[in-house]
């Protein structure tokens, strides 16, 4: 039976979807990844569905479809990395005041242009996109682009930063803009960690 341990293990700290799918890589602040919790295409879905792109009645359907055509989840699960890998260089150049790319921008319309072909609006308070009749394989890409847009058009794009501990990105939802970490539970509370021994060993060695 598969668990999806290591996809239920990953903190959704991005405060955006696009952005906790960049998160699915780990690693240091600078340099390459050490670690992907998407290893393949169930990964994919079980993580669409642990972030809330996804219903269960969805993510359900979508490993039946796995099993049924395993060429196109294989497929789907390629193009997701290089979806991934185009959103990690936009908001990473973001977070460090730089400008993405205009072929990674380029690439991201087309891949909107694609989702929104599939999605549909619907009424809430306003109408928003949906993709609740879209029962293709390629599904779980569908929101995580639409997510990456609605934070490049509408912003704040000034409140995108990277993780001082980790190489995770967020929005800095904070009043004065101060965060600095994707978790103090996490990279934050190691910070301090180190802090107070290097404080410690510099009092010590006095």
């Amino acid at each position: 039976m598969e668990t999806f341990e290591g996809v239920r293990r990953l903190r959704l700290v991005g405060g955006n979807l696009a952005l906790d799918f960049v998160n699915t890589r780990t690693g240091p602040p600078v340099g390459p990844p050490d670690g992907d919790v998407l290893t393949g295409y169930p990964e994919l879905v079980a993580w669409a569905g642990y972030a809330g792109a996804l219903t269960d009645a969805e993510v359900t359907r979508l490993h039946r479809l796995r099993h049924d055509d395993p060429d196109a989840a294989r497929a789907t699960y390629e193009r997701s990395l290089r979806t991934r890998e185009r959103l990690d260089e936009v908001f990473r150049a973001l977070a460090t005041g730089r400008n993405p790319s205009r072929s990674a921008l380029a690439e991201l319309r087309d891949d909107e242009a694609d989702a929104l072909a599939h999605a549909q609006l619907d009424r809430a308070d306003s109408f928003v996109w949906t993709w609740r009749d879209d029962h293709t394989i390629a599904r779980p890409l569908r929101p995580v682009v639409h997510a990456a847009i609605q934070l490049l058009t509408t912003g704040p794009l000034d409140r995108i930063k990277g993780c001082g501990g980790c190489r995770f990105v967020f929005t800095d939802e904070s009043k004065n803009r101060s965060r600095r970490w994707c978790s103090m539970d996490d990279c934050g509370t190691s910070e301090k960690a180190r802090r107070y021994v290097a404080a410690r060993r510099t009092r010590a060695s006095r």
